[in-house]
């Protein structure tokens, strides 16, 4: 999984690099230049600034920090469903399944992602991080997806553990496994701990 601290993810699931410079496997999935990766800043090393803990993939989360919204490209396509685990404790955010790539074709789906609770202290919150926990979002549609679009405040919601294929995150996924990327830690990817007037991710 994609680890560095506010870097961005780039190519790194199309087995190319991430921002510092890292490859990744080829999942045939690329990011907008605004997804970003942030590490834990408990447990995640010296240098992880990200306020957020209870993740399904421990280490990092997905986040934007300077756009209002990121899309992911899959070229080959995915059906059936979308699902993934997100935290946004502040703001509430949105994202929509796209029929064409960068967010353009029809519309397939589209679900409001509400404003999750924030629990430190409280299992499976216990290391502190203010965007924890993170809640299951995810949606059937008809067609053929080439990409999705994360919306929200900037800084202020965080994605995990992406799920192509099905509408809850982690589940029976009917096309081949490499849909199913949960398992890899995709998007094990954002929380900012930059304090201002409320928390960041």
């Amino acid at each position: 999984a994609l680890n560095g601290n506010i870097t961005t993810v780039g190519n790194f699931y199309n087995g190319g690099t991430s921002g510092d410079g890292t490859t990744g496997t080829n999942f045939g999935i690329t990011f907008s230049a605004g997804a970003q990766a942030i590490c834990k800043n408990v447990q995640g090393g010296p240098n992880c600034t990200g306020n957020f803990d209870g993740a399904p993939s421990p280490r990092s989360v997905l986040f934007f920090l300077n756009d209002p919204a990121v899309t992911m490209n899959r070229t080959a396509g995915f059906t059936n469903g979308f699902s993934f685990f997100y935290s946004a404790i502040n703001s509430p955010g949105s994202f929509t399944v796209w029929s064409g790539v960068n967010g353009t074709g029809s519309a397939l789906a589209t679900l409001m992602l509400p404003v999750t609770p924030s629990t430190p202290g409280v299992p499976p919150c216990v290391n502190g991080g203010q965007f924890c926990p993170f809640r299951a979002a995810g949606i059937n549609f008809v067609g053929t997806a080439l990409s999705v679009t994360f919306a929200g405040v900037n800084n202020q919601i965080a994605f995990d553990n992406v799920t192509f294929g099905s509408s809850i995150p982690g589940g029976v996924v009917p096309e081949p496994s490499t849909y199913a990327l949960m398992a890899t830690g995709l998007l094990g990817l954002g929380a900012y701990s930059r304090r201002r007037r409320s928390n960041k991710v």
